[in-house]
C-alpha cells in the first residue's frame, strides 16, 4: 500500500490547542504529516519563525509521524518538494469554509494530483484562532485555556517586554495613576476628578 504524506500548512502565531487538535487527529489519518510554517515577509508576525518552529516541535514531540518545517512561495509547490499527496486544512466556520474552498479549488488547478482535506475542529475549539489569542494576551488576559503552557509562557514573555517598553515610553504604567491617587488626601482626589459638562441643549 502506498504511503500518504499530507502537509499541514499556516502561519501558527501563536500554535493554539486548535492546531494541536488538528495535528494529533492528523497523525492518525495519514502515515506522515508535516506541519509546514508559512514564512511570509510582508506580515509583521508576533513571533520569530524560529520561535514558532520551536514551540510547534515541542508541541508535537509525542507524535513518531509529525515533522515541523518551513517554507514560502505556493503551498502546492512545497507539496511537491517534499513529495506530499494532501494538504490538510481545518474549517470553524463558514467563514472558513468560503475562503478554504477558493484556496482549494485554485490548488487543485495548480496541482490537480494534489488533494485538500478539510477536517472540522473539535467543538471546544471551533471559535480559536491565532488572532484571537493574540489579542486577548495583549490585553492582558487569560490565555491557558487556549494554548499549551509552553506557548503560554512564550506569550507572558513577550508581553511583559512589550509592557516594559510601555512603562519607559510613558514614564509610568497602568498602576502609576491609581498610586498617586493613594497618595493624595480624600479632599485632593475629589478636586482632582475632571468635572463633568452640562450637556447644551
Amino acid at each position: 500500500m502506498k504511503r500518504v504524506k499530507a502537509i499541514y500548512p499556516g502561519s501558527f502565531d501563536p500554535p493554539t490547542n486548535g492546531h494541536l487538535d488538528l495535528i494529533e487527529r492528523g497523525s492518525k489519518i495519514f502515515d506522515e504529516l508535516v506541519v509546514a510554517i508559512l514564512r511570509n515577509p510582508e506580515k509583521d508576525p508576533l513571533f520569530s519563525v524560529n520561535d514558532r518552529r520551536q514551540m510547534l516541535e515541542s508541541m508535537t514531540a509525542g507524535f513518531e509521524n509529525v515533522s515541523v518545517d518551513t517554507f514560502h512561495g505556493l503551498t502546492v509547490d512545497y507539496a511537491l518538494r517534499v513529495d506530499a499527496r494532501a494538504i490538510l486544512r481545518g474549517i470553524r466556520a463558514i467563514s472558513d469554509y468560503e475562503y478554504e474552498l477558493q484556496m482549494a479549488l485554485m490548488n487543485r488547478k495548480l496541482q490537480p494530483g494534489l488533494e485538500t482535506v478539510f477536517m472540522m475542529p473539535a467543538e471546544k475549539y471551533s471559535y480559536l484562532s491565532s488572532r484571537l489569542v493574540r489579542e486577548v494576551a495583549q490585553l492582558g488576559g487569560p490565555v491557558n485555556c487556549l494554548v499549551p503552557a509552553l506557548v503560554v509562557q512564550k506569550l507572558r514573555e513577550k508581553m511583559d517586554v512589550a509592557h516594559k517598553f510601555n512603562i519607559d515610553d510613558d514614564g509610568g504604567g497602568p498602576e502609576a495613576a491609581p498610586e498617586a491617587a493613594q497618595r493624595m488626601s480624600p479632599e485632593k482626589a475629589i478636586d482632582a476628578k475632571p468635572k463633568s459638562r452640562k450637556r447644551k441643549s
